[in-house]
């Protein structure tokens, strides 16, 4: 499954570079910055064609097309994003990514992270560890709040939504990427001690299972566990920012 999993994201990577030449059909969801492109549908029904081949009795999760609503956990689930980082595929041409997740019974087995435009694949899961591309990651340092750089959802800091200013005020500094997965990839790097945001499961199920095996804890902001069936505030972090940032500010 791995080595499938790795062909398809090479593939329809290697679609999206060439695509990128061509006009983009970009539409509105929800507003004027919630973003869909063809390419999006384009690279999804890829992977549910790959998967439906394959895997015929397996469930999806996917964000676009109707695929955004599932029954049930039961079984092996994929939980697909397309494209990771629509905003920033339109306006920047760089800094999104694909991100796959396959759970079993409602519990993270494999995650892939891969950054389209850097050609750098974040893939791990249970009893694997984590790597980039070939090579293993070293598990990040367990560092405080106060000595770390932090991935933030900008409105969330700019209203200071569940003290998420604070918070940031409390760090070395936030980041503001605008694609979650470049946020969950600065941590299992190392580069940042955690990441608030407002997420849907697509946008978190790789991640998950990524920071999983590093150890960072994570759940929705108030602590409890993620939904996988809304879109919520998210919090992942390394244990002690984790624990400082509950404390401190959640539930001060």
């Amino acid at each position: 499954m791995i080595i499938e999993i790795k062909e398809w994201l090479t593939e329809a990577a290697g679609y999206i570079r060439v695509r990128l030449t061509n006009k983009l059909t970009v539409s509105q969801k929800s507003g004027r910055t919630d973003l869909v492109t063809n390419i999006d549908e384009e690279i999804q029904s890829f992977f549910i064609k790959k998967i439906n081949q394959h895997y015929p009795n397996d469930r999806i999760l996917a964000e676009e097309k109707g695929f955004n609503t599932i029954d049930s956990f039961a079984g092996r689930v994929w939980i697909i994003d397309p494209i990771d980082g629509t905003m920033n595929f339109v306006m920047e041409q760089e800094n999104f990514c694909i991100m796959i997740a396959v759970y079993e019974e409602g519990v993270g087995q494999l995650g892939f992270i891969y950054d389209v435009m850097k050609e750098e694949l974040y893939w791990g899961g249970k009893n694997y560890g984590v790597f980039l591309n070939d090579r293993k990651l070293p598990q990040p340092k367990d560092v405080a709040l106060s000595e770390g750089l932090i991935g933030m959802n900008a409105y969330m800091y700019r209203k200071n939504i569940y003290s998420a200013g604070e918070i940031g005020h409390a760090s070395m500094g936030i980041r503001v990427s605008g694609c979650a997965g470049v946020e969950l990839i600065a941590m299992l790097k190392g580069n940042h001690i955690g990441y608030i945001s407002n997420l849907s499961p697509w946008d978190y199920a790789a991640g998950l299972v990524l920071i999983n095996e590093f150890g960072f804890k994570y759940s929705n902001i108030e602590g409890e566990p993620l939904a996988f069936d809304k879109r919520e505030y998210f919090l992942a972090a390394t244990p002690t920012a984790y624990t400082q940032i509950q404390e401190k500010f959640i539930h001060k």
